[in-house]
């Protein structure tokens, strides 16, 4: 899932701390889903959300309307700014890399998504349909009931699921560092190559020189 480069979500900036949008950027965004409220009643339809999901992301028809079914919580058919404002925040995530910081960060809201039957659990099978949203790979959600679900039931509490969220967290927290400090490594492999390089021309100039001054004498 990617944000359609021009769009209109492509210019908001999510926190990379709390992975919320600023309070300017929640203004262009209610401003934007009252110029998409093409009926003036403060929700959008399955049609209008379908539009403009189609519009901003490369996402495919199947998951819009199975976002669509996650976020109607009431079942009437539309949803308000709330589903709407969670829903761009998950496509900023993704955009962003950083699924596992909002999962953290947001716990109970992502919990309560997941949670589709309201029986304050995740199911197994619920999670698999909706993993795209968070980019987790099938071997990574098995891990997950694997190491998480205590009892074995194929289901997680709210407890269970915030502590996948810190476990989450906290590895990608150290593959950054892993990543950087790689990166740091590289530069200054870097920087003793150019230095080797310098000595070397450095050395040929100095030789050049030593043999035109034989050569003069």
């Amino acid at each position: 899932m990617k944000v359609k480069q021009g769009s209109f979500l492509w210019y908001l900036y999510l926190d990379k701390i709390y992975c919320l949008l600023s309070l300017r950027n929640v203004k262009a965004l209610m401003e934007y889903f009252h110029l998409l409220d093409a009926h003036r009643r403060n929700t959008l339809n399955d049609v209008l959300f379908f539009h403009f999901l189609h519009h901003v992301t490369n996402m495919k028809i199947t998951h819009i309307k199975m976002i669509f079914d996650m976020l109607d919580w009431t079942a009437m058919g539309e949803i308000g700014f709330d589903q709407f404002y969670v829903l761009v925040c998950i496509v900023l995530s993704h955009q962003s890399h950083l699924e596992d910081q909002f999962m953290y960060r947001h716990s109970r809201p992502v919990f309560d998504l997941l949670d589709l039957k309201g029986e304050l659990k995740i199911d197994g099978t619920d999670f698999e349909m909706y993993r795209f949203l968070f980019n987790l790979k099938k071997q990574e959600l098995r891990e997950l009931f694997h190491d998480f679900d205590i009892t074995g039931d194929r289901l997680l509490n709210y407890k269970e699921f915030k502590l996948y969220t810190i476990f989450c967290t906290e590895k990608s927290i150290d593959r950054k560092k892993r990543r950087k400090q790689r990166e740091e490594e590289r530069e200054r492999e870097k920087g003793k190559d150019k230095e080797k390089y310098y000595q070397h021309l450095k050395k040929m100039y100095s030789t050049g020189l030593n043999h035109r001054s034989r050569s003069l004498l």
